[in-house]
């Protein structure tokens, strides 16, 4: 649901939804903020191996905090486009930021991008992958035969994956996805040295990250000598957000569609 929250918004004909209301896909961030807190605490409730109980729910809190801040950064943001916000810019460098009086108005839009990106962002990913990890922590077998994947999770390990790779490219959580998965493969090499293999719902997981893993090395690689998402992301770490992506080349095309 936090995947495809904001494609309807721009598929969708802007007099259903006018700017000052929620879009159809707030409705759906709304309804990922309610039903993925049960999930994680199920996720929980499988695992042998858990957090002390007062901080599984501190965890889950702070993702609900977490997550509803990206919600309503992601709301205003996201409308910003349909006047011409651009992605791909810094919010100082924005055209029509820039034309904002007072300039003070400027500092409360970078406010808004701080909440978003950096604030909310972090207290909605750390408890999200914490409880992954800990989850997968209780994914071992001594049974070799319970080491096999049906079918239907060979089928949906693509939508995992990208759904992951949306998850970190757009939340810029490279590091924390890349030390989560280390953290994994540290400890399937761990239980392997007591005779333990992953189950069906470890190898899930582990696969999902992997593919999650080349996903985000291909889409490094078709945009390495982009010069403008360059200047965007001037880090050591250069992955670009496919929403910086989609206002510096989509919108455009989508614009000059229109226009014929």
């Amino acid at each position: 649901m936090c995947f495809l929250s904001p494609h309807p918004q721009i598929i969708l004909p802007l007099e259903w939804f006018p700017l000052n209301k929620p879009s159809a896909g707030d409705y759906f961030h709304m309804a990922y903020n309610v039903i993925t807190p049960f999930l994680l605490l199920k996720l929980i409730e499988r695992s042998p191996k858990t957090l002390p109980r007062s901080m599984v729910y501190v965890s889950i809190i702070m993702f609900v905090m977490g997550a509803s801040i990206h919600l309503v950064g992601d709301s205003v943001n996201h409308r910003l486009i349909f006047s011409g916000y651009q992605h791909h810019l810094s919010v100082r460098e924005n055209p029509i930021i820039k034309n904002l009086k007072p300039e003070t108005l400027i500092d409360s839009f970078e406010l808004l991008y701080y909440y978003d990106e950096y604030l909310g962002h972090s207290m909605w990913y750390i408890p999200f992958f914490l409880i992954l990890f800990i989850y997968f922590t209780g994914c071992f077998t001594p049974v070799e035969e319970e080491s096999r994947m049906p079918v239907a999770a060979l089928l949906l390990m693509g939508p995992s994956s990208l759904y992951y790779w949306y998850l970190v490219t757009e939340g810029q959580i490279f590091i924390l996805y890349i030390f989560t998965f280390f953290a994994m493969m540290a400890l399937v090499m761990h239980q392997k040295r007591k005779g333990l293999v992953l189950d069906s719902n470890g190898l899930f997981l582990f696969y999902s990250f992997i593919i999650t893993l080349v996903l985000i090395a291909l889409w490094v690689v078709w945009l390495w000598n982009d010069k403008i998402l360059r200047k965007k992301y001037p880090g050591v770490i250069y992955i670009p957000e496919p929403w910086a992506f989609y206002t510096l080349h989509m919108n455009n095309l989508h614009a000059a569609k229109e226009s014929l």
